[in-house]
């Protein structure tokens, strides 16, 4: 395992929480942000290799399907409108 820091990533997970908060959980408007950590995740993998480890960022075989998705059209999880009265 690597001897990198554990929290590598952490001012755009923060940044993603905060907007997700702010936007009622709806990714969709975070997608910029999702992209920002997903780029530093892919940036400490490949310095410090697949088994690198931060708590910030998803494990490198859920990053590359992530990144697919992305690629493909599939961004963000879509909220279902709740009806009310």
């Amino acid at each position: 395992m690597s001897s990198c820091d554990p929290n590598t990533c952490k001012p755009q997970a923060c940044a993603i929480q905060d907007c997700l908060q702010a936007n009622g959980y709806n990714e969709s408007k975070c997608s910029k942000l999702i992209d920002q950590l997903y780029l530093c995740c892919k940036n400490f993998y490949e310095q410090n290799g697949s088994d690198a480890q931060s708590v910030c960022c998803p494990k490198f075989n859920l990053l590359q399907l992530k990144l697919k998705q992305r690629e493909l059209g599939k961004i963000d999880a879509e909220l279902i409108p709740t009806r009310r009265g």
